[in-house]
């Protein structure tokens, strides 16, 4: 499954990039993350059923200091997808 998540909420300069990183190495999730200029944070995210699900419930809550009011998921594009690594996470330039 590959997912395009947006959150809300609290996720800058609190470590949140990081944090979601390694969630996403832990539970074997590939893609990319990255923060966006309207302060949210944009992620693909892709992997087995069960281990995205499991990364989405807990990007709900994030690192100490975020405060995560919404994520928007859709399914997440070819191009999307293209733009990270097909194995790990990658941190991606501000856009």
């Amino acid at each position: 499954m590959a997912l395009h998540l947006r959150i809300e909420g609290i996720v800058q300069g609190v470590g949140y990039r990081q944090w979601f990183r390694r969630r996403a190495l832990e539970l074997g999730v590939a893609g990319w993350v990255r923060n966006r200029a309207d302060e949210s944070v944009e992620a693909v995210i892709d992997g087995a059923d069960a281990a995205v699900e499991a990364l989405v419930r807990l990007a709900m809550s994030g690192p100490a200091g975020a405060k995560v009011d919404r994520i928007e998921r859709r399914a997440a594009t070819d191009a999307e997808r293209a733009a990270g690594p097909a194995e790990g996470m990658a941190i991606l330039p501000t856009e």
